[in-house]
């Protein structure tokens, strides 16, 4: 993957997917730790981007945690805001050090994202089927979404209200569709990585897998050595992201 170009300081230089934290509270509270704490944990395990999801919590409260997360992440890992804009723009008022978003196709159209929070951030888009993926490179293409989520690989009860699991082959055809970086979201396990990597996927986007888990730094780590070990036997599937 080529670095995004003028890559500002909240950016990481460049980019890495392969390990994604996407954060359920709910999870995190039933393991006996907050979300600040798994993330924590995650990030000595080996993530290396983290996306606060907050779906019930109030504006002034998912502005403390983005906040709270932004100091305790190394520079090395991009923090991600999921659809709140509003609170990526305060966060970052803020001083807070915060990479950008990553939007779902019911939130405001990609392309008013980008021009709202302008052109340095990360702009990410949930892209779940062809006529989807096509637009998101075409998205791409215009210099409006960094990279995609595709999915749900599995059925999976963080997103009630997405798709049944498609499955390995259909996710990977989807994948083929699009030149953009790309992670696999959706019951992600770690038995699914080598063939998520054989696919072209550019990383694994996880909830349960670490936020449901018992120690959430040993189930990045197993992650982790999980993804390595696929690109070792695979040679890194190229895509750039245009300017």
């Amino acid at each position: 993957m080529r670095p995004l170009p003028h890559t500002p300081p909240d950016v990481p230089h460049p980019l890495d997917l392969s390990l994604y934290l996407v954060t359920d509270a709910a999870l995190c509270e039933r393991a006996g730790r907050s979300v600040l704490h798994t993330v924590q944990q995650a990030v000595e395990g080996g993530v290396r981007v983290v996306q606060i999801r907050e779906k019930h919590a109030s504006g002034r409260a998912f502005l403390a945690l983005v906040e709270a997360v932004a100091r305790a992440l190394p520079a090395h890992v991009a923090l991600l805001v999921n659809d709140r804009i509003d609170v990526f723009l305060a966060a970052r008022a803020a001083g807070a050090r915060v990479a950008g978003v990553h939007i779902g196709q019911s939130e405001i159209p990609a392309a008013l994202a980008r021009q709202i929070i302008g052109p340095e951030a990360i702009v990410g888009l949930s892209a779940n089927a062809p006529a989807t993926l096509d637009e998101a490179q075409a998205l791409g293409a215009a210099g409006v979404v960094d990279y995609v989520g595709i999915g749900p690989l599995h059925p999976t009860a963080t997103k009630p209200d997405a798709d049944a699991g498609k499955g390995l082959p259909a996710l990977a055809a989807l994948r083929a569709r699009t030149t953009l970086p790309a992670v696999a979201i959706g019951g992600v396990t770690v038995a699914d990585v080598p063939a998520l990597r054989a696919a072209g996927f550019d990383g694994a986007a996880v909830v349960s897998a670490i936020c449901a888990a018992p120690d959430a730094c040993a189930a990045a780590q197993t992650l982790r050595a999980a993804w390595d070990a696929a690109i070792a036997l695979r040679t890194p599937h190229v895509k750039a992201i245009a300017p």
